[in-house]
Formats: structure tokens, sequence, C-alpha cells
């Protein structure tokens, strides 16, 4: 596939709407790829490549409005880049994304002038954890991560439980001041084929695509030719955190003809229940929109007097594969029991 400079704002609203309502904002990323890369861009599917090939996954992790503040430099992953490559003793070539939702779905971009960027992602969809990443859930082998530690150090750490790896890493970028970037490596072009999401760059361009074209059509309309529902719209009348844990959210929408509904979030949307009744969950994509401008919310910009419209898109059908995968993203992998589709 050939990206070309005008794809780039249909792949990141792509990748907006598969952020479900997290994974950072996409803008930063669409200003550096656009005046730095050398367009058009080669994508390579998955088997078009050697399965030999050694591979990698990039992302920034942590809260990534710090890099409102904290802009990352013209070769933020090249550091991490050469750790693992000595940790390895070769080099890697190929780069994939390790997390396909919000800005990090862009982010393998960066490296597209050093490296082939492959058409395979990780998670198909924005998800908190490191210990998510699609080849940590199928337990391959051999995994080495390396992220910033601040003041230019690079932390490596090779684990066998995937738990280790996110704590030891979420560790590190709080030390480097809460946002940073990590590298994910040890496996190859052909893990990727049964350990991965194939062809989602893809997706989130036909995505992107169809969005810009539909934008300004009815809601149904929208939802449909995006491969969804529409489940909600109407204003925000009330918000809350859980009790039991802090990070969660809700908030309720008085909708049209009187239904009552209920945006159920974390970092990411979670889930949506009208009327009491669980209509949505993860994993699940729920788009959460602007009703009025159409902009692609984050679960951070959800107050009372907005007007929003809630959407359904299917799930990546790797993560409903096996049941041993969907039960690391349901709501109750979350905590938040009750909240997991049938």
């Amino acid at each position: 596939m050939r990206l070309e400079r005008d794809d780039l704002e249909a792949l990141a609203r792509g990748y907006a709407l598969l952020g479900s309502g997290g994974g950072g904002s996409t803008t930063m990323l669409e200003l550096i790829l656009g005046t730095t890369a050398r367009w058009p861009l080669e994508i390579a599917p998955v088997d078009a490549l050697d399965p030999a090939t050694p591979c990698l996954g990039v992302a920034f992790v942590g809260s990534t409005m710090l890099l409102g503040e904290r802009m990352p430099g013209a070769a933020p992953f090249s550091p991490l880049l050469r750790a693992v490559e000595r940790w390895l003793g070769h080099p890697v070539p190929a780069v994939c994304s390790l997390e396909g939702g919000g800005m990090n779905g862009l982010a393998p971009l960066t490296l597209a002038g050093s490296h082939i960027v492959v058409d395979a992602d990780c998670t198909g969809r924005a998800v908190p954890g490191l210990d998510q990443m699609s080849l940590f859930v199928d337990r391959v082998p051999g995994l080495v991560f390396a992220c910033e530690t601040g003041a230019d150090g690079v932390a490596l750490v090779e684990a066998t439980r995937a738990i280790d790896a996110e704590r030891v890493v979420r560790s590190a970028i709080v030390q480097a001041g809460g946002v940073g970037c990590a590298v994910l490596a040890g496996f190859t072009v052909g893990d990727l084929r049964e350990h991965a999401i194939a062809d989602h760059l893809a997706r989130a361009l036909a995505l992107g695509r169809s969005f810009l074209a539909h934008r300004s059509a009815p809601l149904p309309v929208l939802a449909e030719v995006l491969g969804g529902t529409l489940l909600a719209e109407g204003r925000i009348v009330a918000g809350a955190s859980s009790g039991a844990d802090p990070h969660v959210n809700a908030v309720e929408i008085a909708g049209l003809g009187g239904a009552v509904h209920r945006i159920v979030t974390r970092s990411e949307t979670l889930a949506v229940l009208t009327d009491g009744l669980l209509v949505a969950a993860a994993p699940e994509i729920i788009v959460l929109l602007d009703a009025v401008s159409r902009e692609i919310l984050e679960v951070t910009e959800l107050a009372p007097g907005r007007t929003v419209a809630a959407l359904v898109l299917p799930a990546p059908e790797w993560w409903n594969a096996r049941p041993e995968r969907r039960a690391r993203v349901v709501p109750s992998a979350y905590g938040l029991v009750d909240l997991d589709a049938a």
C-alpha cells in the first residue's frame, strides 16, 4: 500500500475513531508527519515479507497530554532502537504499531524513512496496559521492552510475565516525567501473522475516509457507513467518578424520546447502557462524537451540557477468536463487574 500526504488526515481520523475515546490526540503526530515524512510512504502487508524478518513496535506511553508540554524530538525512538538492537545482537529492519487507536496508530510512520512499516497492530484499538499487547496476551517468548527513564536514560526489561513488563515500564515512565517512548522487540513478522491484527492500518484509513466523506450526514447514516450502529444521542446532564476506582467515570445522557443513557469510561469508553440495559461493551469500539461539530471526542472531553452521540463499531476479530484473549479486554478485566456483554 502507498500512503500519500493527502491520506494523513483520513488515517488520523480513522485511528481517532479506533481509540474508543482514548489513545491520545493525533494532532501532534499529524503535524510532525506532515512536515518531516518523505511522502509517499510504502506500507507492507504482513504476507508480503519474509516471516523471519525481525520486527519491533513503537508507542508513546503515559499521559499523552503531557506531550503538548514536552514535544518529542525529530527521532524520539532512536535511543531505544539502539538499545534493543544491542540487546538482541542484530538489526531490526521492520516496525509495526503497538496500539492502533489514537496517536499511537501513527507512531510507526515516524520510522518510515529507516524501517519497513508493516501493516499489523498489537491491539486493534486503544488499551491502557502494555500487558494487553497481543504478543503478550498470546505469550510469545523472548519479548523485550525498552523505554525512557528521563535525562537520556534507557531501561530495558525482558520479562516472562506480561504484568512485570507493564509495571517496570510504567514505573520508568513515571520517573521520566509521566510520558515517554517505548519500543517492544524480540519478535518477527511471522509472529505477527498469528499474534497480531493484520491490515489494521488499511482499516483505519478506510474508516477515516468514510468519516470525512459523510461527517455531515445524519448520525444514523454516518454510523452505518462506518460499519457500526448509533447507540445514543443527547445532552450530558451529569457525571460522576466511581467510589471504588477514581479512574472510572460515568456520564448520564438525556437521550431522544426520554431514554436515559449511561457511558462508562476509564482511559477508554468501556460500556454503554440505555435505560439500565447494557447495549455495548469492550472489546467493541465505542465512538463518542460531538453531535453538533462531529468532533471525535476523548473521554476527558465529556462534560455536562455537551450534546454527544455514541456509536459502536465491531471489535477486531482477533480478540473474540479465543476466550482467553477476550477476557483481557472486557470491562471485568478493568474491575467493572456485570458490564461484560454475553
